[in-house]
């Protein structure tokens, strides 16, 4: 379940009449609990409460119904359980069906409310669902509440309504939303004369049938697009003239609304009696657009992105500065007089704004600190010099377009309610203004430059039809002459294999004449390249979040290899979580890129985790250092053994066997002996799994085939690969009995495995004997010294494949050309291999004693031995004082480390090779 349907279903629970016996297990239910739960908890085969009647669910919660006026204590009993403690219970709940107490055990927060209140709460307890939750949903839950009634209204007129579904008029049903969400706003903040006017209006002025409710609504919606002088003549009806004015392109053009039925009717009432003061628009802008976009209506309520994380974009981008301006300007008149007109000329431009968030926070920020200079300047209630207009956007839907300038018109009220009170907001409220500032179109066809010029003399589009256009305006100019600009945002990251063709297009079209390898970048690559183009005209600084698999493998020397000398990283956020309201889903792990064009000058800075770090530059893997960039290398740069991928099978499941599928093979333990061998993917090493395939040579492929299964099942290999439209696989077609490579060790071989968690302290490498095979989920070094396993499984080099090999999530992807290639190692003696090699068998000796642990057990970071810790550290201990004499204070030294030798080794090479690499 997502957050929206949770809290659809505890509000169904809280208008039931209360069932004392019943409650703790429906409460459960509403939050996602399956039927074969509630089960056995009633059954009480999993309830762990210790307490009489009391409900505990193991990791969760255990609740209790007490006699009236009972639940303080009840709670306090609840708490001191021991069976709550054993249990390991994050919330406990106690009611009795008038109140709710409740408490989150882990941050000691409480919840003490009426019992039909609760749903209001419901944020609190997200993750009974396996939901994380931010503090501003916790605290807040009503921009979910909005939403999921919202969405049912939505569902219920599309239903009702299939023509405005069509895409001539899903337009005109998008806008019929937005005028909704102003409505419900405007009618509890003031801005209409008379509280609940909306709502109250639909209520009594249409018929409980609703036969008319549309009329009614079109009516109150042609009010608003009249001005009051125009009204008598309009011949606006009386019980609509009590609406004002509004326009600003918000109520222009048609006034139809859907017909609604008694169920529509029912849900708009809903929604109207909401408490719609509480609005966050930073907050329910980005979920609401998930109502109008039919493929993220299944994701309702988890797009949520929290302001600490938009933060971490633009407070070291700009705010961080305008702060420190303000601390340092103290209480002088003239440097905060300065700081404001400075602030006043500031353009924020996402160029994929969706609806709005990153530019009502940096709105809502900027305005506190203009408050602040207005207070100690004794200026208190004086009117804002920042205006929405110098907040740009473009966002290629229009609905998301429509809320995003939506979210910025309250936002700038609930700022002006604020700081310079309720009168003088309403004052200067209404009419909207016309201009427009958020573009409806493709960001990366649309000039950016004109959407957000750098210098210009006023709006160029002013009509009453703006939100009917929709948004579609691309010039757009106003005057701002000498202002900063500033480039934000979290545009699509979207990875090559995943594009659509429109996707692909835009990319071709950006890149094609610039690189050959245009088809392999991520969608965000354009965004970044269009904003270095932007500050190679104009002075100024961006930031995006992005995937960190652009600051990883053969993304650094195919994109920033592009773009490196026109711009530079002056800050760094790394790898982080970004993460939604999803239940039981791994956020994305992102980063967080400040450029700014290579002729403005300021500090540069690190962020990783709680700490911030001075730098003096950044290089394109977000580490510290010069500028280098890692090409893969078809050889080792530093002589070592040659890694070469496992054998390809491209069999079509003919030639690999499960342990059943061999024995349905019949052979005598003397033909497995030769035709058979263990077949180890990375599956299969790392967990230990059983695999089998048939390993033939060309002299043994004519007996084998006597046995008719394995003349079947060669014989499926054939066809597959005689069918393929690939080219490379008609020389495979030819010898069906065997895999594309046929390398076996002689002895053994050391195997990595290509996919890797970053869980895992070390790389689960390891060693095999000739009686396996490895397969292409992994990489092999043949038959080489047992010292090269050392390096595979040090810390270094742990640190330098997360850094240069690609990364998918969090987990490493690991590369010959790009890991072990170009992995820096001083030139070893032959007591450094002799003590690498003992450090290496300490190692394999350390895992042996634990058989039959598998590598996942052995690698499991809180349950490795003892003994298989202490063999890595020596290892490690061993290898760095080969490198710097003792051992690397941290990762981040490691990497400095790495990085400076494989500097001087590519430059040695190439100076050795008269310039050539």
């Amino acid at each position: 379940m997502n957050a929206v349907e949770i809290e659809e279903a505890i509000t169904e629970l809280a208008q039931q009449p209360f069932d004392a016996a019943n409650f703790p297990y429906a409460y459960l239910e509403a939050f996602g609990n399956k039927a074969t739960t509630i089960k056995r908890l009633k059954s009480g085969s999993s309830n762990g409460s210790d307490i009489e009647g009391a409900v505990l669910q193991r990791n969760n919660i255990h609740i209790a119904v007490c006699a009236e006026g009972e639940v303080t204590n009840t709670l306090t009993a609840l708490k001191a359980s021991p069976a709550t403690a054993k249990a390991k219970a994050k919330f406990v709940l106690a009611t009795d069906g008038a109140t709710l107490e409740a408490e989150d055990l882990a941050t000691g927060e409480t919840v003490v409310c009426d019992y039909q209140d609760f749903p209001n709460h419901f944020g609190f307890f997200l993750p009974l669902a396996g939901i994380s939750t931010v503090k501003q949903i916790r605290e807040s839950s009503f921009d979910i509440r909005a939403t999921s009634r919202l969405n049912r209204l939505y569902v219920e007129l599309l239903r009702h309504n299939p023509e405005w579904g069509t895409a001539e008029r899903r337009h005109d049903m998008n806008h019929f939303m937005a005028r909704l969400i102003f409505c419900f706003f405007a009618e509890d903040t003031d801005i209409f004369n008379g509280n609940n006017l909306f709502t109250a209006t639909i209520e009594q002025m249409s018929a409980r049938d609703s036969s008319n409710t549309h009329e009614v609504i079109g009516e109150i919606f042609r009010a608003m697009n009249t001005k009051l002088s125009d009204r008598k003549d309009a011949g606006i009806r009386s019980w609509a003239d009590g609406f004002p004015y509004v326009n600003g392109g918000l109520f222009s053009g048609s006034t139809d609304a859907p017909h609604l039925t008694k169920i529509a009717r029912s849900y708009l009432l809903h929604v109207g009696s909401l408490d719609w003061k509480q609005i966050n628009p930073d907050i329910f802008g980005s979920m609401i657009q998930a109502v109008a976009d039919d493929d993220e209506r299944g994701s309702l309520g988890m797009h949520y992105t929290s302001v600490p994380n938009i933060l971490k974009v633009l407070n070291p981008l700009f705010l961080d500065d305008l702060r420190e301006q303000l601390e340092q300007a103290g209480d002088n008149p003239r440097k905060l007089l300065n700081l404001r007109k400075r602030m006043a000329n500031i353009r924020v431009f996402d160029p994929a704004c969706g609806s709005g968030n990153f530019l009502v926070i940096a709105y809502k920020q900027m305005r506190e600190i203009e408050a602040e200079i207005n207070q100690r300047r004794q200026e208190a209630t004086r009117a804002t010099d920042i205006p929405l207009t110098n907040f740009r956007g473009i966002e290629l839907r229009d609905f998301p377009a429509e809320v995003a300038r939506l979210a910025l018109i309250i936002a700038e009220y609930q700022c002006d309610v604020l700081y310079r009170g309720q009168q003088d907001a309403l004052a200067e409220f209404l009419p909207l203004d016309s201009q427009n500032w958020i573009t409806c179109g493709n960001a990366l066809r649309l000039d950016w430059l004109s959407v957000c010029p750098p210098t210009g003399t006023g709006v160029k589009l002013t009509s009453d039809d703006l939100f009917e256009t929709p948004l579609n305006q691309v010039q757009i100019d106003f005057e701002n002459e000498g202002g900063e600009t500033y480039i934000c945002g979290n545009p699509p990251y979207i990875g090559d294999k995943k594009q659509n063709k429109n996707q692909k297009s835009d990319i071709e079209i950006i890149f094609s004449g610039l690189t050959k390898s245009w088809k392999s970048l991520d969608y965000i690559c354009g965004f970044f390249y269009k904003a270095f183009k932007f500050f190679s005209c104009v002075d100024g600084s961006g930031a995006f979040v992005s995937t960190n698999s652009v600051v990883q493998g053969q993304h650094v020397p195919r994109f920033w290899g592009l773009v490196i000398d026109s711009v530079e990283i002056f800050f760094a956020v790394q790898s982080f979580k970004w993460s939604n309201l999803a239940s039981n889903k791994a956020g994305v792990t992102c980063v967080v890129i400040g450029f700014r064009s290579r002729g403005l000058k300021g500090p540069k800075f690190i962020y990783e985790e709680s700490q911030v770090k001075n730098v003096e530059n950044i290089s394109p893997y977000l580490i510290e250092g010069r500028d280098i960039i890692i090409k893969p290398s078809s050889k080792s740069i530093s002589s070592l053994s040659k890694m070469t991928l496992g054998n390809v099978p491209k069999d079509d499941g003919g030639l690999l066997l499960s342990a059943g599928e061999l024995e349905e093979l019949g052979l005598s333990p003397d033909q497995k002996k030769k035709w058979i061998k263990k077949a180890l993917g990375s599956t299969e090493y790392i967990q230990g799994k059983l695999r089998f395939c048939l390993w033939l040579s060309d002299e043994e492929k004519d007996k084998a085939i006597e046995n008719i299964n394995i003349r079947k099942r060669i014989s499926h290999v054939k066809s597959f690969r005689d069918s393929s439209v690939d080219s490379g696989m008609a020389p495979m077609a030819r010898r069906p009995h065997q895999f594309r490579e046929m390398n076996v060790p002689s002895e053994a071989a050391i195997i990595i495995p290509r996919v890797s968690s970053e869980n895992r302290e070390f790389l689960p490498a390891g060693l095999i004997g000739s009686d396996s095979i490895i397969t292409d989920r992994n990489y092999a070094i043949y038959d080489k010294p047992l010292w090269n396993l050392s390096l595979v499984l040090s810390k270094l080099h742990w640190v330098w494949i997360g850094a240069v090999c690609v990364r998918m999530r969090t987990d490493f992807s690991y590369s010959n050309t790009l890991g072990w290639n170009t992995f820096p190692v001083p030139k070893l003696t032959e007591k450094n291999k002799q003590d690498l090699t003992r450090r290496a068998e300490e190692i394999l000796l350390a895992r042996e004693s634990h058989f039959p642990a598998t590598i996942a057990d052995l690698y499991n970071p809180e349950k490795m031995p003892d003994n298989l810790r202490q063999a890595h550290e020596r290892n490690d201990e061993v290898l760095e004082r080969i490198y710097i004499g003792r051992r690397f204070k941290n990762d981040t030294e490691r990497l400095e480390k790495l990085f400076e030798l494989y500097t001087k080794m590519t430059n040695l090479a190439r100076s050795s090779s008269g310039g050539e690499t």
